[in-house]
């Protein structure tokens, strides 16, 4: 391959086809465990992820795999969704299921290392095929005609020691940043939701809002439902692309998750809409959108700001639009106003489900939030932008910091699984001691889960 450095003289290179077949053999019950497939931590049980995506009704008829197979989400190979299975369970029906013609010929965990590096990421661009660099296709006869580099089964056990030795002290060290993380939002989280619920002046007087969980707010506030203030619009467009609609870009429900602003210049998905459904939920300045659908009653509701309107780009489905009405409220204090921890547990109990959660229309209308006059809103919405100023900027320093320990970690996996770095003579040390709970952070919530593709707008 092109994209790979010269390996050791002793080690093979052979095509993928010389190693592995594709096989395609379902699950009659859909009763296996689910298995995820990540661009972070190749194929784990779902069981295990943090995701924000959607389990379907049923599994019957999704793909068996079984420990030494190769998974490989098709449609994100390009991002290096794949790896090698290290367990029993379904996947997608979508997904490519590649086993080996021998047990013996790898390590799972040496391959699991090795196809995700930049190399062989190169190699699944140049090959796939699709109209957009985000909707490439990896297809069975372009994986299979790959060169798999194959060192001796010893050494291939040594590296994968070694790595994941690293990759203890690596996930601690990330750990600790995410720790770190944690505390901060936690305090930028106290902050508002002081602030929104009682104002910035602590001498002004309190009167009971009639509502236990809100408590007193300040006596010339107002009680709002949410219908009263703002209009709300639901969505039901999904990722698919149609001949008949035009293009638009997608704000989808991890862009919402993820990210406390909208704005032009994220990386939003490509698709179609139609004319109603443009001029219904084109994003405009000051909307607010929010996850209305979840796995867990926590994740309804996480709230997103529009600062500025954003000509064809559309609210895509599993989300809520909220457009504030002119006078009556602020979107960006509409906003701070739901992500608070008390007004948001209000949503968290009217989410109904057993295992995935929905908030109905009927629900986010007649949702309360206190209500101070129009320009104390602005005022509110400065005072917190200033204070929680040096918190975020603390926030987004330990979010660099954990993205340069990331691509610390692949360099060394690449130069490893490859052979520039030579660790046959590597003998573990006391603090090289691996357990798993302290890989598991190597995932974790900056994750972006490609299971989503599953789910196409059911709702």
């Amino acid at each position: 391959m092109q994209w790979l450095p010269p390996v050791p003289e002793h080690w093979d290179e052979q095509r993928a086809k010389v190693f592995f077949r594709e096989v395609d053999e379902r699950s009659r019950t859909g009763e296996e465990e689910l298995l995820s497939v990540s661009h972070l931590t190749g194929v784990t049980p779902r069981s295990q992820k943090n995701v924000t995506m959607f389990k379907s009704a049923s599994y019957v008829g999704s793909k068996l795999c079984r420990p030494g197979d190769i998974v490989i989400n098709t449609l994100w190979a390009w991002m290096a969704a794949l790896g090698a299975s290290r367990h029993v369970g379904i996947v997608s029906p979508a997904y490519g299921v590649y086993r080996p013609h021998h047990a013996d010929s790898f390590n799972p965990a040496y391959l699991d290392y090795l196809l995700r590096t930049r190399a062989y990421v190169a190699e699944y661009i140049g090959r796939s095929t699709g109209i957009r660099s985000s909707r490439l296709r990896l297809y069975p006869n372009q994986f299979l005609d790959i060169a798999l580099i194959q060192p001796p089964h010893t050494e291939q056990d040594q590296i994968v020691a070694y790595l994941r030795a690293q990759d203890v002290h690596i996930a601690r060290l990330i750990k600790a940043k995410r720790d770190l993380i944690g505390l901060l939002t936690e305090q930028k989280l106290r902050i508002i939701d002081q602030v929104v619920t009682r104002g910035i002046d602590s001498s002004v007087g309190l009167k009971p809002s009639g509502i236990e969980w809100l408590g007193d707010v300040p006596l010339h506030w107002d009680i709002a439902l949410v219908k009263h203030v703002t209009d709300v619009r639901f969505s039901g467009v999904d990722k698919h692309s149609h001949d008949h609609e035009m293009p638009v870009r997608l704000c989808n429900y991890t862009d919402v998750y993820k990210n406390d602003k909208i704005t032009g210049d994220m990386d939003l998905m490509q698709a179609t809409a139609t004319a109603g459904e443009i001029a219904r939920l084109t994003l405009k300045a000051g909307d607010v959108i929010i996850t209305k659908d979840s796995e867990t009653p926590d994740d309804i509701a996480v709230p997103a700001w529009v600062p500025v309107g954003l000509t064809g780009v559309v609210c895509a489905y599993h989300l809520g639009l909220l457009r504030p009405e002119p006078g009556r409220i602020e979107g960006e204090f509409l906003f701070r106003a739901i992500g608070s921890a008390r007004i948001a547990e209000q949503f968290h109990v009217l989410a109904t489900g057993v295992t995935r959660f929905a908030l109905g229309k009927h629900d986010v209308k007649n949702a309360v939030i206190p209500l101070p006059p129009i320009e104390e809103q602005k005022v509110i919405c400065k005072w917190i932008a200033d204070e929680c100023k040096p918190l975020e900027e603390a926030i987004l320093r330990a979010e660099d910091e954990i993205k340069l320990i990331r691509e610390y970690r692949e360099r060394q996996i690449a130069d490893v699984v490859t052979g520039q770095v030579d660790v046959r003579g590597w003998v573990p040390g006391p603090d090289d001691v691996v357990a798993e709970e302290d890989l598991v952070v190597l995932g974790g919530d900056d994750e972006l889960d490609t299971d989503g593709e599953e789910d196409d707008g059911d709702d």
